[in-house]
């Protein structure tokens, strides 16, 4: 990219080329000046005088990606026509029955900038600092988790964890080649195993639902695992 010049930069360019003894092509060489550039800045400058070696802007875009004025108020006057459609579905609408296209995001910020969206178009979910009710002792409630691992040219495995949640320890983990319900009981098994829970009462009811990522160990006998579903069903020991 070649070097730009302010407008006092172009002028006493044009000054020394007028004043200089040599030939114009000669002394644009030597200044490494194209002489195509030097001509325009010439006619600009007999035509409009100093302020025509100003930069050139463009009023319809400053910048090559802005989405012109008449776009803009275009998408406002849909937005006001159907009120009931979401940016996306505005964006997918002009883009259908117009010859320019549009994002969704930027439909939203022009809207936004008119106040047209009162209100978020999506809820955002935020985690919390902490569980409502915290474990208060080790093995109180665990955390089980699976891992994607690709291996080259051995493809897809799967780390299986079990955490302790309140020591944050982990009893156990497995390294599997599916991601199966035996999968999953296997390595529960083990963990009850490990901590010397397994056959021990606990506190869920018979063939109550837990989530398989977040549950209190007790007794398991047997474990249910429904991958439709993906919901861990715990029953007590007869």
């Amino acid at each position: 990219m070649g070097m730009r010049f302010n407008a006092s930069e172009k002028y006493e360019i044009i000054r020394l080329v007028e004043q200089s003894d040599l030939p114009v092509k000669l002394t644009l060489t030597q200044l490494n000046i194209p002489k195509s550039t030097f001509y325009d800045w010439y006619g600009r400058y007999q035509e409009k005088g100093f302020d025509g070696l100003q930069p050139r802007v463009d009023p319809e875009r400053k910048q090559w990606n802005q989405i012109p004025e008449h776009e803009r108020e275009e998408v406002v006057r849909e937005a006001l026509e159907q009120p009931e459609k979401s940016p996306r579905e505005l964006a997918f609408h002009i883009n259908d029955t117009r010859e320019w296209f549009i994002s969704e995001s930027s439909v939203y910020r022009i809207l936004k900038s008119r106040d047209l969206i009162t209100s978020p178009s999506h809820i955002v979910m935020k985690a919390a600092d902490h569980f409502k009710d915290p474990p208060a002792r080790v093995n109180e409630l665990w955390q089980t988790d699976f891992s994607y691992l690709k291996v080259v040219h051995w493809g897809w495995y799967y780390l299986t964890t079990i955490l302790d949640d309140f020591s944050r320890y982990i009893i156990t983990w497995e390294l599997c080649k599916n991601m199966r319900s035996d999968d999953v009981e296997r390595v529960v098994l083990r963990a009850l195993d490990i901590t010397g829970l397994a056959g021990k009462t606990g506190q869920p009811d018979p063939l109550s639902p837990v989530e398989p990522d977040h549950w209190k160990p007790g007794s398991i006998d047997p474990l249910i695992f429904d991958n439709k579903s993906k919901e861990l069903f715990l029953s007590q020991r007869a």
